[in-house]
């Protein structure tokens, strides 16, 4: 489990965990538009289907991971820029859901200033360009997930098979500030290990 939390983090993240810096003096840069739902990048992520992105404190310019998709035993380099519009301070969390096909794997809020402190970041982030790059060391062993198979209705425990699945899992990252204000909202769909 220690690699699934540490993967969501990364999720939630990966486009927060930076140095701000201010882009110009008269302010923002133009925003990024999506195109379509996908983040920009070498990514998995998608904005969640029911948000709408441009209205996020986060506007993310682009995520690369690398690897992509990532693999055991390697390092896994995350790129990622982008610019908060307002300032995010101690309170902000994180609604995090992980699931294992339609197996729900985990499920909760955490604080999001908590979780900054794995991407080398602490609370409060400043208003303005965010640039991350960050590089995680992935275990060599991926947790499986182990189906129990019955195959004999009449005698379930006699012909018990285990099949261990490195399978696809889903990782939902909601994330808000301290006055449930929406930062951001990702997907990352079908990431197979």
């Amino acid at each position: 489990m220690k690699f699934l939390s540490s993967a969501s983090a990364l999720l939630c993240l990966a486009p927060l965990a930076a140095t701000a810096t201010p882009t110009s003096l008269f302010g923002y840069s133009q925003d990024v538009i999506a195109d379509g739902k996908a983040v920009q990048g070498d990514n998995p992520l998608e904005y969640c289907s029911e948000s709408e992105p441009s209205g996020d404190i986060l506007q993310i310019e682009s995520v690369d991971l690398a690897p992509n998709p990532p693999k055991p035993g390697t390092t896994l380099v995350i790129n990622a820029k982008g610019n908060l519009h307002q300032k995010i301070e101690k309170g902000a969390y994180v609604v995090l859901e992980v699931k294992y096909g339609l197996i729900t794997l985990l499920r909760q809020t955490a604080d999001l200033c908590e979780q900054l402190v794995n991407v080398d970041l602490q609370c409060p982030l400043e208003e303005g360009e965010m640039v991350l790059t960050k590089q995680v060391d992935l275990p060599k062993q991926i947790p499986s997930v182990c189906i129990i198979i019955f195959p004999d209705a009449e005698e379930p425990l006699s012909n018990l098979a285990r099949v261990k699945q490195q399978g696809r899992y889903t990782v939902h990252a909601d994330v808000y500030t301290k006055d449930n204000n929406r930062i951001t909202c990702l997907d990352a769909k079908n990431i197979q290990f």
